[in-house]
């Protein structure tokens, strides 16, 4: 439970100029925990900020700082690898089955934008800000 809630901790705030959007874009439904997911494509990179009280939900904090940890600033396509059972995988290996559909849910979420981030691929004069 401490290495969980390291990870959660590792989760960076959300910028402000994110915080201003209307989030309905952002929302993973499907998860019971409110959490919503903004991508940011810079120079062909991606990176990820979730809002999510990671007070109320260590769990689901600390899914997404690992797998935070593991795509962010990196091409789109590194996201696209993670395999279709990553969920199944880390959750089995700490004993957490209950929210695997919400956390499945997020991963397709993080894959349908970088799919989105490598279709539309660079823009001109793009300073970066969210993928939607």
């Amino acid at each position: 439970m401490q290495a969980l809630l390291a990870y959660a901790k590792r989760l960076e705030p959300l910028p402000e100029q994110l915080a201003a959007l209307d989030r309905t874009a952002f929302n993973v439904p499907e998860c019971q925990t409110r959490v919503d997911i903004f991508p940011e494509v810079r120079d062909g990179l991606i990176h990820f900020y979730a809002d999510i009280n990671a007070r109320q939900s260590p769990t689901v904090a600390a899914f997404l700082g690992i797998l935070f940890s593991a795509v962010n600033d990196h091409p789109p396509s590194v996201m696209l690898a993670i395999p279709a059972d990553f969920v199944s995988i880390v959750m089995a290996s700490i004993g957490l089955h209950t929210r695997e559909v919400g956390l499945n849910a997020m991963v397709g979420r993080l894959k349908r934008h970088a799919r989105n981030a490598i279709s539309e691929g660079p823009r001109d004069g793009d300073g970066g800000g969210p993928d939607i």
